[in-house]
């Protein structure tokens, strides 16, 4: 099958509550613009060996993770944690549990007749790595010239993070944005010269100078950094839908627009060692709402 073919989405069978299956499936035309993407068109549907709880989760709930779920039948509200959840006209939701994520989640769903439903699920702790880099310092630049520079660049970074975009692409299986060796995994611990920098907040693969970066699902560019930033250097960032984004850190060239209605495979841009990075690498993070999760846990590993 050709990479013109349909596309699957992801699909939970229905509960008992539900009175019509989801749809199976959704054409998609390929763009002439894709580049080389890594995984084949007809590939790309998310597998989904176990339904857990009430909710029918993807997955069991872990620390740096994001799942998959299905609200019961006739839902008007979702809340989460506390949190107002979005989630798609179908019934399917996102939700992200943090590095650091508490030891359960509770979720309540809100019926139009009046009576909500309720779960609690454990939520598995993840062992993190510590990550020793002796050779970095903690900021690239003095600390004086840091604390200037640094509110304007977190102010554009919030702005590039919308709650409401419509894509797709939290629905796809995601693919790996570029190949190569994982040079600190998620969650990490960061060690600076001696000093502590928190927790590491997304992968980073070591590759050369200039190795084309691909979109890893469908997505909406929200953030084109004018200038390399303090930190993250040459930054893009691109929505997926449904509170789902990913950050492309340290790149040497960006070749899309914000605004832009990307397609996954489709080239976005060029790795590099801009901002504060000790070789040439890529940095992807992803974040669900204020949630930092790990692009391993949509991916799988890189083979």
């Amino acid at each position: 099958m050709g990479f013109t073919a349909a596309i699957r989405l992801l699909t939970l069978a229905p509960m008992v509550l539900m009175s019509a299956s989801l749809p199976a499936q959704i054409a998609l035309k390929a763009k002439p613009i894709l580049a080389k993407p890594f995984i084949k068109a007809d590939q790309n549907s998310v597998q989904v060996p176990v339904k857990i709880g009430l909710f029918l989760l993807n997955k069991a709930p872990e620390q740096g993770a994001l799942a998959l779920g299905h609200v019961p039948a006739n839902t008007k509200r979702l809340v989460i944690d506390g949190r107002d959840v979005r989630f798609a006209p179908d019934g399917l939701f996102a939700v992200g549990f943090g590095r650091d994520y508490a030891s359960s989640t509770l979720m309540t769903a809100f019926l139009d007749d009046g009576r909500n439903m309720s779960e609690r699920q454990p939520v598995r702790k993840h062992p993190w790595d510590i990550s020793n880099l002796a050779t970095v310092p903690h900021h690239a630049q003095s600390d004086a010239e840091f604390q200037a520079r640094r509110p304007a660049e977190l102010a554009q970074i919030a702005t590039g993070r919308p709650a409401n975009g419509e894509s797709q692409g939290w629905r796809q299986r995601f693919v790996w944005p570029v190949h190569g060796p994982i040079t600190t995994h998620f969650g990490a611990e960061r060690i600076y010269s001696g000093v502590s920098g928190g927790p590491h907040s997304g992968v980073d693969v070591g590759v050369p100078q200039g190795t084309p970066v691909y979109a890893p699902a469908d997505g909406v560019i929200t953030l084109v950094a004018d200038h390399p930033f303090t930190l993250e250097g040459n930054l893009l960032m691109m929505d997926h839908g449904l509170n789902v984004n990913s950050a492309f850190l340290h790149l040497s060239k960006i070749i899309v627009q914000k605004g832009d209605v990307i397609h996954q495979g489709q080239l976005l841009g060029y790795s590099g060692m801009t901002g504060r990075a000790s070789g040439p690498h890529l940095h992807w993070g992803m974040k669900w709402m204020d949630e930092k999760i790990d692009p391993m846990s949509l991916t799988g590993p890189m083979h």
